[in-house]
C-alpha cells in the first residue's frame, strides 16, 4: 500500500472555497491561505451560532503504546463514515507540533484513506498560529525581563519568574538555561528554560477563549513571577494583554481545510495532553457544531488524560457535553499492554489479549462515570486473527459496551460504515447523564487530584512534595485553591510509571509541583518524571524527510 504522503499527493483536492460552501460559508467568510486551506472571519463564526447545534462525539482511547492505536485515523475514518450514510458531519481537531513531526510520534493528521489535507502543510507551518503562539509567549518573556531591566517597578523577583520562554521543536538542550550573562547591559542573569510551544499556557488559552476580549481577559490573567513579598505578578500588571492579543488576533480564527473525501474539517489549536488539556480550540468545536448535524473531534492519549480534561475541563467552557464518547483500541496495543514484546505482536496470543483487555475495560468504566454512552472502535490491523476478533469481541460483550471493527485506514469511509451506524443508533436510544466527578466549585486543588487518582487512574494515594504542598497552602492565600487541575502524566500508563502497563492497582502518585495557569483557568499538577519540553530520539523522523526539485515533500510518514 502506498504511504500517507503518497496517498496524500495522489488525492485531488477541492479548492476550499468548495468546501466552505458545503457548511453554508462564502467567499466572504474566509480568510484564504492559498487554495486549500482557510480561517473564518470573526462575523461568519457570530453568524453560525445561530444555526442548530448537531450532535458530539468525542473520540479518546486507550493508553497509548509504540503499537499504535490510530485515535485520529479513526476519528477522521469515522467523520467520512457518517457523511457517507447520509448525516451531515464535520470534524474538529488540534493541530500537529513539529517537535514530534520531527520526533518519534509523527503528525497529527490521520492516515492512509483516512486522513485530513494538505497534510504536508498542516504537519508543517499550516497557517502560522504555532508560530504566532510562540512569538507571543517570547514576546511576554522579553517585556517581563525588560520590565526588570528598566527599573522594575513592580518589584519582581527575578528568582521567581515562573513563566518560560518556548519553541515548537523538542530541544532537550534547552530545557535549563542560564539568561542575561555578558554584564549589566544585556539584562539581570537568572537560570531560565524552555517548554514546547505546545504546553505554553498561551496554547491553552487560545484554545479555551470563546472571543478577542475573552481572550485578552485571560492572558491578563497570566501570572509570570512572584515580588520580593511574594504577591502574584500578572501580564495584566505588566500592561501587555493588548500586545499579545494583537500578535494573536489572526492565530484565534479557526482554520478550515478537507478530509481526502472532502468532509469539512476544522483544525485548531493543539495542546498536547501529557502536559497541558489536549483538545482543540473552543471556537473550532463550536463552528463545526453549529456547522453540522454530528461533529466528531478527539482529544490527545489515552481517556486517563485528553479524555478526562475533555470532560473536567473543555465541557464547562464548551457548554456542551459529548453525546457519545468512542474509545479507540487496537488487538496488537492490548496485546502489548497484556506484556507482549513489541517485535512479537503479529502472533496470536489470546491469554495476552485478555489480560491487556484491563486497560480497555478500565477506560471504559471511567467514561461511563460522567454518565456518557461509550462505543468501542477497534482499530483493525492486518495480523488481527478472527479467534482474536472473536475474544475481544466477547471481552467487550461482557462489560456491555457495543465494539465495531474499523478498517478505515485501508478502505476510507466503507471500512467504517459499521461504527458510524452504531454511533448514530447509541446517540438515539442510550441515555446520556452527563456529570463531572467531583465539585468543579466546591472540591479543593487536593481533592480533585485526588479524586482523578482514585477514579480515573485507579491508585490508592497521593503523595506531595514538600514543595507541592507549600504551594498548595500559597494557591489557598491567593484564591486559586478550587480551580480544576490539569494533569501532566506519562501517557503509557494510567499510573505516574509508564512501565506499569495494563490496569495497575494500589499505586501512589506524587504531585512534584503545581503550575499556576490562572489564564488557562486552571492548576497543572506535575507528576512522575514528566517534561514540558520532550527530547528527540536516536533516530528522529527528520532523518527520513526531504524535498524534491518542485517542492514536494518526501519522507512525511
Amino acid at each position: 500500500m502506498k504511504s500517507d504522503i503518497e496517498i496524500s499527493q495522489a488525492t485531488s483536492l477541492a479548492p476550499i472555497t468548495e468546501i466552505a460552501e458545503k457548511i453554508n460559508l462564502s467567499f466572504d467568510d474566509l480568510e484564504l491561505h492559498g487554495k486549500y486551506k482557510a480561517k473564518i472571519e470573526f462575523d461568519a463564526l457570530d453568524r453560525m451560532k445561530k444555526n442548530p447545534e448537531g450532535k458530539l462525539i468525542l473520540v479518546t482511547s486507550i493508553n497509548p503504546t509504540p503499537a499504535g492505536e490510530g485515535k485520529s485515523t479513526v476519528t477522521i475514518g469515522l467523520g467520512d463514515a457518517l457523511n457517507k450514510i447520509g448525516k451531515k458531519t464535520v470534524i474538529a481537531l488540534r493541530e500537529p507540533s513539529l517537535g514530534p513531526v520531527m520526533g518519534i510520534k509523527g503528525g497529527a493528521t490521520g492516515g492512509g484513506y483516512a486522513q485530513v489535507l494538505p497534510m504536508e502543510d498542516i504537519n508543517l507551518h499550516f497557517t502560522g498560529d504555532m508560530h504566532a503562539i510562540t512569538t507571543a509567549n517570547n514576546a511576554l518573556s522579553a517585556l517581563l525581563d525588560n520590565h526588570i531591566h528598566q527599573g522594575n517597578e513592580l518589584n519582581i523577583d527575578a528568582r521567581r519568574i515562573i513563566w518560560k520562554r518556548v519553541v515548537d521543536l523538542n530541544d532537550r538542550e534547552l530545557r535549563h538555561i542560564t539568561v542575561g550573562l555578558g554584564g549589566p547591559i544585556n539584562g539581570v542573569p537568572r537560570e531560565d528554560g524552555f517548554d514546547i510551544t505546545v504546553a505554553s499556557e498561551i496554547m491553552a488559552i487560545l484554545c479555551l477563549a470563546t472571543d478577542i476580549n475573552d481572550l485578552k481577559r485571560r492572558l491578563s490573567n497570566i501570572v509570570v513571577a512572584y515580588t520580593f513579598d511574594r504577591e502574584p505578578v500578572t501580564v495584566g500588571d505588566l500592561k501587555i494583554e493588548g500586545a499579545l492579543a494583537l500578535v494573536l488576533k489572526d492565530a484565534i480564527k479557526p482554520n478550515l481545510v478537507q478530509t481526502i473525501y472532502q468532509t469539512p474539517a476544522f483544525v485548531h489549536g493543539g495542546p498536547f495532553a501529557n502536559i497541558a488539556h489536549g483538545c482543540n480550540s473552543i471556537l473550532a468545536t463550536r463552528a463545526a457544531l453549529h456547522s453540522g448535524d454530528y461533529v466528531v473531534t478527539e482529544a490527545g492519549f489515552g481517556a486517563d488524560l485528553g479524555g478526562e480534561k475533555f470532560l473536567d475541563i473543555k465541557v464547562p467552557s464548551l457548554g456542551k457535553a459529548p453525546d457519545a464518547v468512542v474509545i479507540v483500541a487496537t488487538i496488537r496495543a492490548l496485546k502489548m499492554h497484556g506484556g507482549v514484546a513489541k517485535t512479537d505482536l503479529s502472533a496470536e496470543n489470546l491469554s495476552a489479549l485478555k489480560t491487556g483487555f484491563s486497560n480497555l475495560a478500565k477506560h471504559i468504566r471511567n467514561m461511563r462515570k460522567y454518565g456518557l454512552p461509550v462505543v468501542v472502535a477497534i482499530n483493525q490491523f492486518i495480523s488481527d486473527t478472527d479467534k482474536e476478533i472473536e475474544l475481544l469481541k466477547e471481552l467487550c460483550a461482557n462489560e456491555e459496551v457495543k465494539v465495531e471493527l474499523a478498517s478505515v485506514w485501508e478502505k476510507g469511509p466503507d471500512g467504517g460504515i459499521d461504527l458510524a451506524n452504531t454511533i448514530v443508533e447509541t446517540i438515539a436510544t442510550e441515555e446520556n447523564n452527563f456529570h463531572s466527578i467531583f465539585s468543579r466549585d466546591h472540591d479543593d486543588l487536593n481533592e480533585k487530584v485526588e479524586t482523578i487518582v482514585r477514579e480515573i487512574y485507579g491508585g490508592s494515594e497521593v503523595v506531595y512534595s514538600k514543595k507541592a504542598l507549600q504551594q498548595l497552602a500559597s494557591f489557598k492565600k491567593y484564591g486559586w485553591d478550587r480551580l480544576p487541575v490539569c494533569m501532566a502524566k506519562t501517557q503509557y500508563s494510567l499510573s505516574d510509571d509508564p512501565t506499569k502497563l495494563g490496569a495497575p492497582s494500589d499505586f501512589d502518585v506524587t504531585i512534584r509541583e503545581f503550575v499556576p495557569k490562572i489564564g488557562a483557568g486552571f492548576i497543572v499538577a506535575l507528576t512522575g518524571d514528566v517534561m514540558t519540553m520532550p527530547g528527540l530520539p536516536k533516530k528522529p523522523a527528520a532523518l527520513n524527510m526531504d524535498v524534491d526539485e518542485k517542492g514536494n515533500a518526501i519522507g512525511l510518514f
